[in-house]
């Protein structure tokens, strides 16, 4: 048998602590054994190498389905409910969707995209007899997560069972879990950190998970109080509304053993406000690809490493390459795009991860990351890469050119802003519009500015820097 498949998570621990809560969801509580028994149910009514695509938001119940997926060697592919019709249409087909799954509220969504698209998946799960195969291999694929690419059509990032048995042994061992903890959980399943910083390590070791579909900061403080939350994982937006809340001076944190943050630079006095609350902030970097986690800075270190992402966790390789490109090895590195082998190529050259993201290391061997390669920026923890956005304001029949650059936005880190070449009479309110019905929320630019040309070089390459200046 297999000793780095998450199937034997949940197998092992329902069968030491069946009666322990494994989720507490809007005081639902699902214990290990009731999780065990439902994820077997479900496991029945999958088959080997299934792409399971599902939208949702999050559920004991699709957590039972990833364990299920473990079980029957299927793939869960979760899709943000972010997305716009077009944008799910274009990963049901790409991953080639054997099931979909839509919860209730994301119906309406649901519809709309398998409307566009080509394929034709079954839309409900038949539990049946168990599916005679193999036992769980650790290079079979377990979760497909979709991440924007430079070229404007997004990737699904393939991670294996070993995949996320590695990066959750590495973090437990740089911020570890017990058994006793309580982790608040509110990052969305349709992101790898939804998985696999904090959730499935807390299954794993027997802790209690408090899930909520989606984030509130009201209500994740008085959740930190009533369920004497130990431990959380957010991205700087998450951190910020709750310490804006009228609530955050007189709640007890008490409880808190520490935080983590990821998906953006932590701001130094976001750092000091939570400090003077008594919690400790462990900083980080990661990417799907890897699985997620790469570089780790220890709470000791957040003041004097101000702005580090710190040094690579346990069993992670990093070095740096050609134009300080931060470059990473190791058994929680992704083994490719799905049916992208070209992509794929690219991305592991020389058998290295290229981040496309540019580091400095200092004497220590702390990692500052300095800026991104590929021109991705991240807004509120989601990833925007500029040339998909642009490939909207292309599709615009009154735009001529355009370019979108991430400029620093006080609330979400950085937004997007859209300098456009356009026939006069053509307003910002209507090409906002026009990238809302086409993309996730988040996507879209804050901003528009009107220019009568982009400012290219001899060679006719975009002189983006030249427009973040101005913007």
């Amino acid at each position: 048998m297999s000793s780095h498949t998450i199937d034997r998570f949940l197998r092992e621990r329902a069968r030491v602590t069946p009666g322990r809560v494994a989720i507490d969801a809007a005081g639902v509580r699902t214990t290990y054994g009731e999780l065990e028994a439902r994820s077997d149910e479900l496991a029945r009514a999958l088959s080997r190498g299934q792409v399971v695509s599902t939208l949702t938001g999050n559920s004991a119940e699709h957590v039972a389905l990833l364990f299920a997926c473990a079980k029957a060697r299927a793939i869960l592919h979760p899709i943000s409910w972010r997305l716009a019709p077009p944008e799910v249409a274009y990963q049901l087909d790409d991953a080639g969707s054997s099931v979909f799954l839509v919860e209730e509220p994301y119906r309406e969504l649901g519809e709309a995209a398998l409307e566009l698209a080509s394929v034709a998946p079954a839309r409900e799960l038949v539990s049946g007899t168990p599916n005679a195969s193999r036992a769980v291999e650790d290079g079979d694929g377990l979760l497909l997560i979709y991440t924007s690419g430079t070229t404007g059509k997004p990737k699904g990032a393939l991670l294996t069972h070993a995949n996320c048995f590695w990066t959750n042994l590495s973090f437990d061992l740089a911020t570890g879990i017990g058994g006793d903890d309580v982790v608040l959980a509110f990052l969305p399943q349709f992101h790898c950190g939804g998985w696999n910083v904090q959730p499935l390590l807390a299954w794993w070791k027997g802790a209690r998970v408090v899930l909520e579909r989606q984030f509130d900061a009201s209500r994740a403080l008085r959740l930190i109080a009533e369920q004497r939350v130990t431990t959380m994982m957010g991205v700087p937006a998450n951190y910020l509304f709750m310490s804006q809340d009228p609530a955050f001076g007189s709640t007890d944190l008490s409880s808190l053993r520490r935080c983590v943050v990821g998906g953006a630079p932590m701001p130094v006095p976001l750092i000091e406000s939570w400090g003077r609350r008594g919690v400790e902030i462990v900083q980080g970097y990661g990417l799907t690809e890897a699985s997620p986690n790469v570089l780790c800075l220890p709470p000791e270190d957040a003041m004097r490493k101000i702005g580090s992402a710190g040094k690579p966790y346990p069993y992670v390789e990093v070095d740096v390459g050609a134009g300080g490109e931060l470059l990473v090895r190791g058994p929680n590195v992704f083994p490719g795009y799905w049916r992208n082998p070209d992509a794929t190529a690219e991305t592991l050259a020389g058998g290295w991860l290229h981040t496309g993201d540019v580091v400095e290391r200092d004497d220590e061997g702390y990692f500052y990351v300095k800026g991104r390669v590929k021109e991705m920026f991240i807004s509120g923890g989601e990833n925007v890469y500029p040339a998909e956005v642009e490939s909207v304001l292309h599709d615009h029949a009154q735009v001529h050119d355009a370019a979108v650059v991430g400029v620093p936005d006080g609330t979400w880190g950085e937004v997007g802003i859209a300098f456009v070449v356009a026939d006069a009479g053509v307003t910002e309110e209507e090409l906002i519009a026009f990238c809302r019905d086409r993309l996730a929320r988040f996507k879209v630019p804050k901003g528009v500015r009107f220019v009568d040309s982009l400012p290219r070089n001899s060679m006719g390459k975009l002189q983006k820097s030249e427009l973040a200046v101005e913007a």
